[in-house]
């Protein structure tokens, strides 16, 4: 944070957001009602599609509202580094939907398969279709797997990308588990726009932590398409002070950072990289994480543009494409909102206030939004940024002074405590989105 604003403000702010939410939207639907006709289906149980279908049952109980989603139980990708790192295990991302359905939420194990738009009805593989007034359809990310020549979904198997926690998470780090002390580790981060864009400096940061731990004489080589990336002054300061790293020269100790220069193309037999410049280096594990678009169905339902991700309007959330269907989470364009947890969260809930609105007869609230994005680069060295978003002339935009960055000059106490934030932010956004 900013020494202008600190963080017990932000919460303020935070809070200030939810009873704002709650006089507008919440307030006038949560009377319950005679059961209706009023259907919602969401698609995409994650952060977004598990708040919104949530709270539109909070907001008015009236409302059916089936969640489509293909797993039984979901992975947060948030904190999920540390699994890489050594500090958490798998079972601590776990989340059943079972919270959902204690509210009333439908909850079916699906994959969606079409999203018929004119006869407003979701179509599922098992056969089943699922007629709505209104659609939330949150589908995460998919990959470009066509920008990089030999790596594709099959090769991510065995070389993952682990951007979406779950078996490639386990993957990958047994991988660094069983490589040699001395080995070389790639890693790729992928171009603008992606799913939580300080991730990868996170994943450096928790895969130095582990070798440094376990396997000092190993390197992380990082090759990054862009000219800079998400906290990058925090970053590096903190693998300076972890990891042997000189900012100046982006290289030295565990880690190695090539900017503007990013993995083109792969060679899984011999685990070779060749980069934009043309050079070409074998890795002993290699994390390639590649562009990124919108979930297939998305674009399957013509909620896409051309860069392949949904245009929406910002006060609610409902596709430029196709009436009564929304689009939350990272497949909406709705910049400066970031692709993050917490930033699908709030959508969710912005989202579920407009559709309950409109549902009703009623014109949607006035929208804001929230954002915070925690990274962990070791052990009590937690750092964040936040931000409190409005809704002005049609567009989303920063609330001004509303937000910051982790000052840079080190606090051993601020950092920890930064840590302990990130760790109860994890908590309460699961009992939050899911609970």
């Amino acid at each position: 944070m900013s020494n202008k604003f600190s963080r017990r403000n932000f919460v303020k702010a935070g809070a200030a957001v939810g009873a704002a939410s709650l006089a507008a939207g919440f307030s006038p639907f949560a009377i319950g009602g005679a059961h209706g006709s009023k259907k919602v289906v969401v698609v995409g149980g994650g952060v977004g599609g598990a708040t919104a279908a949530k709270y539109i049952k909070m907001m008015d109980s009236s409302i059916d509202v089936t969640l489509i989603e293909a797993n039984k139980d979901y992975y947060t990708c948030f904190l999920s580094n540390e699994v890489l790192g050594g500090d958490r295990q798998m079972n601590t991302l776990k989340i059943s939907y079972a919270g959902l359905k204690g509210h009333g939420v439908k909850v079916v194990n699906d994959i969606v398969t079409g999203i018929d738009s004119g006869k407003q009805m979701v179509k599922t593989r098992g056969g089943d279709s699922f007629k709505y007034d209104r659609c939330i359809v949150s589908p995460g990310v998919d990959f470009k797997w066509e920008l990089i020549d030999g790596y594709d979904a099959s090769v991510a198997e065995n070389t993952p990308h682990a951007w979406k926690a779950g078996p490639q998470t386990v993957t990958l780090r047994k991988q660094l588990e069983s490589m040699r002390d001395g080995g070389t580790v790639i890693i790729a981060p992928p171009p603008n726009p992606f799913r939580c864009p300080p991730g990868p400096g996170e994943r450096i940061s928790q895969i130095a932590h582990y070798l440094k731990n376990n396997k000092p004489k190993s390197k992380i080589l990082a090759f990054d398409p862009k000219k800079g990336f998400s906290k990058k002054g925090l970053f590096v300061d903190g693998w300076a002070r972890h990891y042997g790293f000189d900012a100046g020269s982006m290289s030295g100790g565990l880690i190695d950072y090539t900017l503007q220069d990013g993995v083109v193309a792969y060679d899984a037999r011999t685990k070779t990289v060749t980069t934009k410049s043309g050079n070409k280096i074998k890795g002993d594990v290699v994390n390639i994480i590649p562009a990124q678009k919108a979930g297939a169905i998305a674009a399957a339902a013509g909620l896409t543009n051309a860069k392949g991700w949904c245009p929406i309007k910002g006060n609610t959330f409902e596709s430029t494409q196709h009436k009564n269907i929304h689009v939350i989470g990272d497949a909406a364009i709705a910049s400066p909102l970031p692709k993050s947890g917490y930033a699908a969260n709030s959508e969710g809930k912005v989202c579920a206030a407009a559709v309950v609105a409109l549902l009703n007869g009623k014109e949607a609230p006035h929208p804001t939004y929230v954002n915070t994005c925690y990274s962990i680069i070791a052990p009590n060295d937690g750092i964040s940024v936040a931000m409190v978003y409005n809704f002005v002339d049609g567009k989303i935009g920063k609330v001004k002074g509303s937000g910051g960055l982790t000052p840079k000059a080190f606090d051993a106490k601020a950092r920890a405590r930064e840590q302990q934030y990130a760790y109860s932010w994890f908590e309460n956004i699961k009992a939050d989105s899911w609970g």
